[in-house]
């Protein structure tokens, strides 16, 4: 009998010794395209939300990873007033891990980036910008390799193009190596070399690509022989648990797991990696105001507080009244912009044959509420450093410009213009295309109003920039905006627009 018991002993030690057979796990937190949301936009987001949400999943789970896949900057007048201070600062406050660059980050030049990221604790990556003639030359690597529960998982950065997003004079220096050729190529080499188990792309391509000869994550996943995983931005795509977009199989039909959170921080995602048989649970958390409670950080709001009252004292100053509600980058959005600027370009330029305007859908980062409209409304809608121009081009250029813009569902056009097309995105094809009520002759030139981004090339618009420039203004267009909106104001009138399109799918 003593014996048998002391054979139960043992094998009772044994399996205590026995490791705990339930697999690790490794979570995930990816955020994106955040734009410089640092309070709650239609009560949703924000950055204390953000830092509770995260600092919760940080004490109920052992093994965590936070990533940023890029444009943590531009979209409020936090960036416009501040220049990335509050942004970049709140980067190791939420504590992320590692980051990659946005094509916003670079709005205020490399340079100016380069003294906030050097600043920055979080690994930078970035596997095809190659930065080595530039400030940020020491500040980036290609991949981070973590070991979790003795299993290698290695993390690599993929970048957009920045032809045709930043302006050539904002990331002077660097160059860019296909994503779609480094993407792979940089997953394999972290599992043939490095050894790695898992490997997960931190993308800021996109979900789908935005014009042709583009690749989007959605692409390079059905390509891939070695990626395991994509946590993306840029596209603002949201991709909710259980879209089927999530769930994309590789060139071995292979499942690979793909999340992107829209934009503006009012979600952020989790990817909770099984470490035994790698298999990826994909959620997302809506950041409302059930975490208010829980954000408890009197330091972080003290150190807030300074930037808030002058956000606040210059989003208070009425300038004038709207009409109607519009969402950020709708049809009505893009309309009221197109119609003003073509009211208000005369005055400006002094060119008082102007025959439409161009402008572009993303350039609009704010929804326009009914009621009043403040500095700081215009100031956050129109953000961006952009100018007005005045362009003279053939009509051949400016319906290949049209087609251009239907590759992405239409963009923003003056009451001057109506145009049809048919086709996929990938291939649009103009069928009418009238400007004034009339046809637009290829041999005729005609004089535009735009914004230096698009005759600069930006959202592939080359062609808006190949003739002469009779106007080039050196103000920021916002201001205009402003100033306009003071004049309707003055005269009477409020902000209204149509909704009616100008560019229409067949």
């Amino acid at each position: 009998m003593k014996k048998f018991s002391k054979i139960i002993l043992a094998i009772a030690i044994a399996l205590i010794a026995i490791p705990n057979l339930q697999a690790e796990h490794l979570i995930v937190i990816g955020a994106n395209d955040t734009h410089s949301q640092i309070e709650p936009n239609d009560d949703l987001g924000g950055l204390l939300r953000r830092r509770a949400a995260m600092d919760e999943i940080r004490r109920n789970n052992k093994n965590v990873i936070a990533v940023h896949a890029g444009d943590a900057v531009q979209g409020t007048l936090y960036f416009s007033l501040f220049r990335g201070e509050v942004e970049y600062a709140a980067m190791d406050s939420l504590g992320y891990d590692m980051i990659i660059l946005g094509n916003h980050e670079f709005d205020n030049g490399i340079d100016e980036l380069a003294e906030h990221y050097k600043k920055i604790k979080a690994v930078k990556l970035s596997a095809n910008y190659d930065m080595s003639n530039t400030p940020l030359a020491d500040v980036f690597q290609p991949y981070s390799i973590r070991t979790v529960a003795g299993k290698r998982i290695g993390f690599f950065g993929i970048n957009v193009n920045p032809k045709g997003l930043i302006s050539d004079d904002k990331y002077e220096g660097m160059v860019y190596l296909d994503n779609a050729v480094v993407a792979d190529a940089t997953a394999k080499y972290l599992k043939e070399v490095q050894g790695v188990d898992f490997t997960v792309m931190v993308s800021h391509i996109g979900y789908y690509p935005e014009a042709v000869g583009l690749v989007g994550d959605s692409i390079i996943a059905t390509k891939s022989h070695y990626i395991d995983m994509i946590v993306g931005g840029h596209t603002h795509t949201l991709l909710e648990p259980g879209d089927p977009r999530t769930q994309v199989r590789n060139a071995d039909g292979k499942i690979i797991t793909i999340g992107q959170n829209g934009k503006t921080g009012k979600y952020i995602a989790t990817y909770d990696i099984d470490l035994d048989d790698w298999s990826v649970k994909y959620n997302q958390i809506k950041l409302d105001k059930s975490f208010d409670a829980k954000a408890n950080y009197p330091a972080m709001e003290a150190w807030l507080k300074p930037y808030k009252f002058k956000v606040d004292s210059v989003m208070n100053n009425v300038l004038g009244t709207s009409a109607l509600a519009m969402k950020d980058g709708d049809i009505a959005s893009q309309n009221w912009l197109c119609d003003a600027v073509m009211e208000m370009m005369p005055g400006i330029t002094g060119i008082k044959k102007l025959e439409g305007v161009i402008m572009n859908k993303g350039g609009i980062r704010q929804p326009m509420p009914k009621g009043n409209v403040t500095e700081g409304l215009i100031g956050s809608m129109f953000p961006f450093d952009n100018r007005f121009v005045v362009v003279e081009v053939t009509g051949s250029d400016l319906l290949e410009a049209l087609r251009v813009m239907a590759t992405r569902g239409g963009d923003a056009l003056s009451k001057e213009f109506y145009v049809e097309y048919t086709g996929t995105n990938e291939n649009p094809k103009i069928t009418t295309a009238k400007l004034n009520g009339k046809k637009i002759n290829p041999n005729k030139t005609y004089l535009i109003g735009t914004i230096d981004y698009l005759a600069n090339g930006g959202d592939h618009m080359e062609v808006l920039g190949k003739g002469a420039r009779p106007f080039v203004d050196t103000i920021p267009y916002g201001e205009h905006m402003k100033s306009y909106i003071k004049q309707l104001t003055k005269s009477g009138r409020m902000v209204t627009a149509t909704d009616k399109p100008r560019m229409v799918k067949k």
